[in-house]
């Protein structure tokens, strides 16, 4: 254990954890925009920068190891103005459109302007970045002009992802990120995952196919991704009943924070008019709406039957890849034990 000294205060602490950590163990938010806990920090924003009284001075404490007997204020008048001066710097060469910005209530830079009491930025004059809009990937558009250059994007996408279809181009006034030779993304290795459309602090990557809403018009409610029996834990928004948008859930396993483009971005059938919404019995030739009971007990009843005239092994099962693995290991189990047969498949098999 070390022992250091925190806004005045002392804390114990386990070695080999950074300021960052430590402060986010005893409940001081330090603001952040390129840190992301399930990859090494680059330090790339500075945007959490505290100030180290008996050491340094100021340092990025995403990276900053925690050190015996420090002294540390996180929100300081040096503190305040260096995060003040970077968020002036970042929103002087952003548009200032707030008002209509599909990511206003969720943008951390909206967020942290309002907190530094940043209202415009003191640089417009000069150079002001304006780069055309891709917009040719199917799931998501990518406006450089928002982007922020914390990398986030970057690192979700070769660290996590691992498919390296972006990264960063030029050196400094002029640095963007692309895809390699500044392709569009549509010509790009991406597998349109989401990933970094998910770890974007502004409006620079957002999706195509979310309806418009704020933040504070739709629910989450955590479930889990149909599509396949990994079992991505994912939240549903939904507005006015209807499901308006998909994404992960954080800190749960097995996905953590991670999707594929099915999970992320193809809810939009949850909505379709033909999909079916209660169990259907044929009678007399035609299909009919029938309660859950009526199904179930008509599906028992003609299992027994079969059964019984011409034994278990004429009964086969076929069970299904998008299922969970949980409901996978139900269903053979309920033909082995219940039915008693080993005529069972997937047809995920081959």
């Amino acid at each position: 254990m070390i022992k250091v000294l925190i806004n005045g205060k002392n804390y114990n602490f386990e070695e080999g954890i950074t300021i960052l950590q430590a402060c986010r163990q005893i409940g001081i938010k330090i603001p952040t925009f390129c840190y992301d806990e399930r990859i090494r920090a680059t330090s790339s924003c500075r945007i959490c920068v505290v100030d180290v009284v008996n050491g340094r001075g100021l340092v990025t404490s995403c990276s900053a190891e925690l050190m015996d007997g420090m002294e540390i204020e996180t929100d300081n008048e040096k503190v305040y103005n260096s995060r003040r001066q970077l968020l002036d710097l970042l929103f002087s060469n952003h548009p200032n459109d707030c008002l209509t910005c599909a990511k206003s209530g969720e943008c951390k830079l909206q967020d942290y302007c309002y907190q530094y009491d940043v209202a415009d930025g003191s640089y417009r004059a000069g150079d002001v970045k304006d780069y055309p809009i891709d917009d040719t990937n199917p799931f998501y558009t990518y406006n450089p002009n928002k982007c922020i250059l914390c990398g986030r994007c970057v690192r979700a996408c070769s660290d996590l992802q691992v498919t390296d279809a972006i990264g960063f181009q030029d050196r400094g006034f002029d640095t963007k990120i692309v895809a390699p030779f500044d392709k569009k993304l549509e010509n790009s290795t991406c597998v349109s995952c989401g990933n970094c459309v998910a770890v974007c602090p502004t409006a620079a990557l957002m999706p195509r196919t979310r309806k418009k809403f704020r933040l504070w018009e739709v629910e989450k409610t955590k479930t889990t991704c149909p599509y396949c029996a990994v079992g991505c834990q994912i939240n549903l928004l939904t507005k006015d009943g209807e499901v308006v948008g998909s994404e992960p859930y954080w800190r749960s396993k097995p996905n953590d924070g991670l999707l594929c483009v099915k999970g992320r971005f193809a809810y939009n059938f949850i909505n379709h008019p033909d999909r079916l919404r209660t169990p259907l019995i044929k009678r007399n030739g035609v299909f009919e709406e029938a309660t859950w009971d009526e199904a179930l007990t008509y599906v028992t009843d003609k299992l027994k039957e079969i059964k019984s005239a011409h034994g278990p092994d004429s009964i086969g099962g076929f069970s299904c890849a998008r299922a969970t693995n949980e409901d996978n290991y139900i269903f053979q189990k309920f033909m082995r034990a219940a039915i008693g047969t080993n005529n069972v498949d997937h047809c995920a098999r081959v």
